[in-house]
């Protein structure tokens, strides 16, 4: 009797099933070795991709409390991960896990012909505006997921840079490790192009060419993130050139030297000059006159991005002004 117990508790304790009342569960451990392709990779980051639908507070809460291990060891959220490591992924009952959104077809169709340019484990995709670039918040679905859904074969999409849900246009994203490393090296000194259109309301100052104003996010009691232009927030600089003149607006080129959170839209507004069809930084008097013209959304637009690849190569894309857009613009001339 005494050896029969030894044995159970010996292969209790190397079980990795646990029993569960639950009829959806399916609590077994995983280990998942790290391919090449994801060295680098933070490890929460690696463990959402892998539990679809699972909250990251539930994440969160496992690297915290040890259940996740990294060959054997207890590792941070933070912790990056290196080729060939072994993670352990604790059981997850099925009922923590919604199932994963799927992108409809039409969806997808408009997304696949978007994509701009793919090459070398880079891809450059004309954004649709209304598309998060990627999901949490209340948005189950995002461009990134929907890239994901796209290329099962890809064991690494992530997204170099963002672009705003309301922002249309030209976004890289990597399908590489050694690229996104790359691009983003490049990105924090200054070596990527990112030229923006955007339409200006009223008459943008003649001789302002760029806009050297720091940046400070703060969040509203109501719980919305705002950017504004405080002396306490982090250096920030956008150039701007005029494009097109109108009555009552101006069309504007803007490159953002730095990469802050609404950049282009609190600059312009700093300069008495928001941006048409901006819910958060202008009012709604300035928008009603440009709804009358058509326009339903901000109008921005990443029009341009370039760069240079691993191998030296320089890859420079741009992405057409879309219709809605451009038609009003077109009403505009006419006026």
């Amino acid at each position: 009797m005494l050896w029969e117990a030894m044995i159970g508790g010996i292969m209790r304790a190397m079980s990795d099933t646990k029993p569960d009342s639950h009829p959806d569960s399916r609590l077994t451990v995983q280990f998942l070795e790290v391919p090449g392709e994801l060295e680098g990779q933070r490890i929460d980051n690696f463990l959402m991709a892998r539990l679809k639908g699972v909250p990251k507070s539930r994440v969160y809460r496992i690297l915290r409390k040890g259940e996740v291990r990294v060959n054997k060891k207890r590792v941070k959220a933070e912790y990056r991960l290196v080729a060939g490591d072994v993670v352990r992924v604790p059981p997850i009952r099925m009922s923590e896990q919604a199932p994963a959104p799927v992108a409809g077809e039409s969806l997808r169709r408009e997304i696949e012909n978007a994509i701009l340019f793919d090459r070398d484990g880079l891809l450059i995709v004309n954004k649709p505006a209304g598309v998060a670039v990627h999901g949490g918040s209340g948005i189950k679905l995002g461009l990134i997921e929907i890239l994901r859904q796209m290329y099962p074969q890809s064991p690494f999409l992530e997204l170099v840079h963002r672009l705003d849900r309301d922002t249309s246009g030209a976004i890289m994203v990597a399908r590489k490790r050694s690229v996104l490393l790359h691009v983003q090296k490049t990105l924090r000194s200054g070596g990527i192009d990112k030229h923006y259109q955007a339409l200006t309301v009223g008459k943008w100052p003649r001789g302002r060419r760029e806009v050297d104003a720091p940046l400070h996010k703060f969040t509203l009691k109501s719980g919305e993130r705002m950017v504004r232009v405080d002396a306490q927030g982090k250096p920030s600089l956008t150039t701007f050139r005029v494009a097109e003149r109108f009555k009552g607006a101006t069309l504007v080129d803007a490159t953002p030297v730095t990469g802050r959170t609404h950049q282009i839209r609190v600059h312009a507004q700093f300069v008495g000059c928001p941006l048409a069809g901006d819910p958060k930084y202008t009012s709604d008097e300035d928008n009603a006159q440009f709804r009358a013209l058509g326009l339903k959304r901000l109008f921005l637009h990443s029009a341009r991005v370039g760069c240079t690849l691993p191998d030296g190569e320089r890859v420079s894309v741009e992405a057409p002004l879309p219709e809605d857009l451009a038609g009003v613009l077109e009403r505009l001339r006419n006026q």
